[in-house]
């Protein structure tokens, strides 16, 4: 059974099943089960129009945690009787045009992160003018409201950064390494900061170059070895916690190696004792959730979060969870 932390305020929104067929009990039962046959099926399960929603997000070419994202969309999808549309760009200008592009078709609906607001912010607002529901997702909270969006999905970025803060404290840990894989991510300096604030002892930030893991090991790699006091490094993406691992190595290092983000290979190193935690946030549920918004938005205006985000974690996860979890990192919905 996963460990939710006290100081963790996780808003999961149900999926909701609206009926419909019929108002009577007996008629609503047999429209839900039709439409539960329908999902097993991989059909629709409901007959709104067939709206297209478009999801532009940050992702660099090669990323598993958006493949994570884009299944849970995907699957949203199809349950919705949705038309599907995703793209991503690691530069924030050209995930702008993204957003221009996907205004220009005319679509139902936008989801998009926000990891450099800045760059997005007159793309959005294009969306808004063109009537276009919008839901940020990911990253961005912060902008989300300011930017018009319906609501943001994910998870509060400095509350995750200080439950690792914490984490570290109970674990006794003295010097940490945060590693930055991403120059310019709001989210990324956020977890960092967060991580600051609620830890003890003394926390140093490497900047990497992560569409290099060659590069990402040896900058890691050589800041261990020139400074044998880091006892912990925190990874901000679980693709790099494998890295972080290789480059202990190499360093001849004894430090943790901690991480943001699941998947089946650090689910697989939290089992063996190779890594010590991950913060998980659950991307198959922001992309599902952010599907699943726009559909209630297009279909009932409903808007859930009351104006706040629709929090999606932070969850630690130790030894004792990842073996619960990792049937479903396998699966790639965790």
């Amino acid at each position: 059974m996963a460990r939710f932390p006290t100081w963790a305020v996780i808003a999961l929104a149900g999926t909701l099943s609206v009926s419909l067929a019929g108002c009577s009990s007996t008629g609503g039962k047999r429209a839900e089960d039709a439409r539960k046959a329908a999902a097993a099926q991989g059909g629709a399960a409901v007959n709104t129009p067939r709206w297209t929603f478009a999801m532009i997000t940050h992702s660099g070419d090669g990323d598993t945690f958006w493949d994570i994202v884009q299944s849970g969309a995907e699957q949203a999808a199809v349950k919705d009787n949705v038309n599907f549309l995703y793209s991503h760009h690691a530069e924030a200008q050209q995930q702008a045009q993204l957003v221009d592009a996907a205004v220009d078709k005319k679509v139902d609906g936008i989801i998009v992160t926000l990891a450099k607001p800045d760059a997005l912010k007159a793309a959005v607002a294009r969306a808004g003018k063109a009537g276009i529901p919008v839901i940020t997702v990911n990253s961005g909270s912060a902008e989300s409201k300011a930017y018009g969006a319906l609501t943001h999905v994910g998870q509060d970025e400095t509350v995750a950064g200080e439950a690792v803060g914490e984490e570290l404290t109970r674990r006794g840990r003295k010097k940490v390494l945060c590693v930055l894989h991403e120059q310019g991510n709001v989210g990324h300096e956020q977890r960092c900061a967060g991580v600051a604030k609620t830890f003890s002892g003394t926390v140093e930030n490497l900047y990497v170059n992560g569409t290099n893991m060659p590069d990402v090991r040896s900058a890691i790699g050589a800041r261990l070895q020139t400074d044998k006091s880091v006892d912990a490094v925190v990874t901000l993406g679980a693709p790099y916690a494998d890295t972080a691992v290789q480059a202990r190595a190499d360093a001849d290092s004894r430090a943790e190696v901690d991480t943001f983000d699941l998947n089946a290979k650090v689910a697989a190193g939290l089992r063996s004792g190779t890594l010590g935690f991950a913060v998980d946030q659950q991307p198959y549920l922001q992309g599902y959730q952010a599907v699943d918004l726009l559909w209630l938005y297009k279909y009932n205006a409903d808007v859930l979060g009351g104006g706040r985000p629709v929090l999606t974690g932070p969850q630690v996860v130790t030894k004792d969870q990842a073996a619960a979890l990792e049937e479903y990192t396998k699966r790639g919905t965790r």
